[in-house]
């Protein structure tokens, strides 16, 4: 915390420098000239405030903020009048949404010997708010099915697809048994899915040690690691599948909506699933038997890992849920527009979290509450945004971005016909920028970030970033990104990643076809050790995230500048020839997999004629050859990659044109050009969808199939390759051409706009 005669200190100098930044506000409206863009944003910087989040931080995180939980409604009607405070027009919009809360649960091993596990995590001295737990829901996982099975144990490493292929060449299989999954490698939802399509009749999830514990820090409260009996909860329903309430795909859960059944519904699990520490799961997998776990599944418990199914260790798992609708209060605010107000831009954090959700997400939550406190004193001094602003403090996201998605679904018609961009954070902490989104507006995330300074070494955020990915690259600490350490040496902009889902701007990007951003900072803290548990706390965060909540402050002027460049700008700067870039190194990546899948299969075809997989195993540890497999064709990739080179000789000739004309249009011709681009990003939708989930339409940019989170990149096509659905590459390169092209078209009917054709 920072010390009353210090945070007394701040606040003058804060009021100072808002003073003399009004001052310069004032003398631009008496001149009847707008306020430059510099004066604006020091005018918003003054009110940021590190102190006041640190308040709004402890009171959020003092008390359990799950769905439905008394606290989660007190923080958005406490938020509600804070917008209102400030001079925001807010309203609480509530949804009744499907959320499972455990009535019961229970891990017990019945063989070799007895042993009852699980239940809440210990309070910890150190952590002040982990004692206070008697209105906190035990660990679980929201979304499996419920159910009362004993059973042999499998071990099935991260259970995702290669780890089942490895499983099925050492001749174990998890059919009728419990499978037991470690964190990591993909989405968490993933595991008891795939496990529940093998076969097995339950699933266990823990945090091994190697990816979140001891291997990776000190735990906490020595360091800010996962500690033995840390539990990360979340949800396990099919987001691949769909997103938000799983009763109401579509549509907003509101009175009156039609609602499926819990049976109907495909994105709940049917096997019961529980989480579990690390201390508990080395009990069990310390218990197992079988074939010894190949290298790849072998974390950093001190026990030799063995793939079990032998009958030696079993388990009785049980899950009782209760299965109501609980409400899910999403705070909308508003500044209107003063010239543009049917030009939204929309900016969301959300508020509930497992436990406490100090860190995710509240240390988001509360940057953006200091967007909105500094924007309305930026009304007081006489400001009005060009185009009307939109913040949202959503709820019910951790289930599955339900608070989001119900009123993206409720509200698409006017989103779709309005809005210019949606601007999400969720979690933050101390370290570097992170960015993705959509790449139209990569050019201003780089122009903003090089303003921004560093707290820690007082150069730009842009240049950290650009110093660490050359540091990295030579250090070979990581992956090594060749665009973006191409950039990084040239001083060029570094590139924005892609989004797949896990946050709440799936809804807005990949089913309604609007252009999104994430921002955060991070890298730094020790947020993740204890992510979803009881210990994502005031005192984590303050001591081991984000100390004084100094990156929160980064992270305010970050968002702060943005919103206020789109809002005021004359038309939205977007710069299009890096969407054009970014696609076509997206072709290039489609096509080098085709090639190393095709090379692939003629290698394994070479080594099953020779028998050299039977040749190669050991005798007294067999693992059998990998399944055949039908040679990956050439895929007809000429419409995508016709349709790219179009899209890039239209981009550049719009941005050139715009550069050179765009300043100069005629409000008639500037009101047609902002009609044109405001939904380009529309164009990029398919009303087909992707196969087999068409709720996801947007043929650039899903969340992937096995990855969840992660992003997958042209989709329709990459995932068609990759699982082998050589028809359905062909189908969506076609398809993904024919949206590029329509995106090309409007930038050609925008350069016409520009010049005056």
């Amino acid at each position: 915390m920072i010390e009353p005669a210090r945070r007394t200190m701040i606040r003058r100098m804060a009021r100072s420098a808002l003073m003399l930044a009004a001052s310069a506000l004032a003398v631009a409206g008496a001149s009847g000239k707008p306020a430059a863009p510099a004066a604006l944003e020091a005018a918003f910087d003054a009110q940021i405030s590190s102190a006041d989040q640190l308040g709004w931080l402890k009171d959020m995180s003092s008390a359990p903020n799950h769905v439905g939980s008394p606290h989660d409604k007190a923080n958005a009607e406490a938020t509600l009048a804070k917008f209102r405070a400030w001079g925001w027009d807010a309203h609480i919009e509530t949804f009744d949404v499907l959320y499972p809360t455990p009535i019961s649960t229970l891990i017990e091993m019945v063989a070799p010997t007895p042993i009852r596990l699980g239940g809440q995590e210990p309070a910890i001295p150190e952590d002040a708010t982990s004692a206070n737990t008697a209105g906190a829901l035990p660990p679980y996982v929201a979304f499996q099915g419920d159910g009362d099975v004993t059973a042999d144990l499998v071990y099935v490493n991260y259970g995702l697809p290669a780890d089942y292929d490895a499983l099925e060449r050492m001749g174990v299989s998890v059919k009728g048994k419990i499978a037991i999954a470690r964190y990591g490698g993909g989405w968490r939802g993933l595991k008891p899915k795939l496990a529940q399509e093998h076969g097995a009749i339950g699933c266990i999830i823990y945090s091994d040690p190697a990816d979140d514990g001891y291997a990776q820090g000190d735990s906490y409260p020595k360091g800010g690691a996962r500690p033995p009996f840390g539990v990360q909860r979340g949800s396990v329903a099919d987001m691949t599948t769909y997103p938000g309430d799983p009763l109401t795909p579509g549509i907003g859960a509101v009175p009156g909506a039609k609602r499926l059944t819990r049976a109907e519904a495909k994105t709940i699990l049917k096997i019961p699933v529980l989480p579990i520490s690390y201390g508990d799961a080395g009990k069990l997998l310390a218990a197992m038997d079988g074939p010894i776990a190949p290298d790849k599944f072998r974390g950093a418990l001190p026990i030799t890992y063995h793939l079990g199914g032998g009958g030696t260790a079993k388990v009785h798992l049980a899950v009782k849920s209760e299965w109501s609708l609980k409400p899910a209060y999403d705070v909308i605010a508003k500044i209107p527009g003063s010239t543009l107000p049917d030009e939204w831009i929309v900016r969301a954090n959300h508020h509930d979290g497992w436990v406490f959700g100090a860190g995710d997400p509240l240390s988001g939550n509360v940057a953006m509450l200091s967007e909105a406190k500094a924007l309305g004193a930026l009304l007081k001094t006489g400001w009005r945004p060009k185009r009307t602003i939109v913040y949202a403090s959503w709820d019910a996201e951790e289930p599955m971005l339900l608070g989001s998605t119900e009123w993206a679904e409720t509200h698409e018609a006017e989103l779709k016909a309005k809005a210019v961009i949606y601007i999400n954070t969720d979690g933050n902490g101390r370290g570097l920028l992170g960015a993705e989104g959509s790449h139209d507006w990569q050019h201003l995330v780089n122009d903003v970030a090089g303003g921004i300074t560093d707290p820690e070494t007082k150069v730009s955020v842009l240049d950290r970033k650009r110093a660490k990915i050359r540091a990295d690259a030579y250090d070979k600490i990581g992956r090594s990104d060749e665009a973006a350490l191409k950039a990084a040496e040239a001083g060029d902009d570094l590139p924005i990643g892609a989004l797949g889902s896990g946050s709440d701007y799936s809804s807005f990007l990949q089913h309604l076809g609007l252009s999104a951003l994430n921002i955060g900072y991070g890298g730094e803290d020790e947020s993740g050790g204890v992510y979803h548990s009881v210990y994502d706390s005031f005192d984590h965060v303050t001591k081991w995230d984000d100390p004084g909540l100094v990156y929160g402050a980064v992270l305010s002027k970050t968002i702060g500048h943005i919103v206020l460049r789109i809002a005021d700008a004359d038309t939205p700067p977007q710069r299009f020839g890096d969407f054009a870039a970014t696609v076509a190194r997206y072709l290039d990546e489609v096509r080098k997999l085709a090639d190393d899948r095709r090379a692939e299969d003629g290698k394994r075809e070479a080594l099953l004629k020779k028998g050299a997989f039977g040749l190669a195993a050991d005798p007294l540890h067999p693992i059998s050859a990998p399944r055949a497999e039908a040679m990956t064709p050439f895929i007809e990739l000429a419409p995508l990659a016709n349709a790219v080179e179009k899209l890039k000789k239209s981009a550049a000739a719009y941005d050139t044109a715009y550069a050179a004309k765009g300043a100069a249009l005629s409000p008639a011709a500037r009101a047609r050009l902002n009609a044109a681009l405001r939904d380009i990003d529309q164009l990029l939708l398919s009303e087909r969808g992707l196969p087999g989930r068409d709720w996801y339409k947007n043929l650039i940019y899903a969340p992937g199939r096995f990855t969840g989170y992660g992003a997958k990149t042209l989709p329709g096509v990459r995932e068609a390759i990759e699982e082998r659905r050589f028809a359905d590459a062909d189908l969506y390169a076609k398809l993904t051409g024919e949206v590029l092209s329509a995106y090309a078209d409007r930038l050609d009917q925008a350069r016409g706009i520009v010049e005056g054709r």
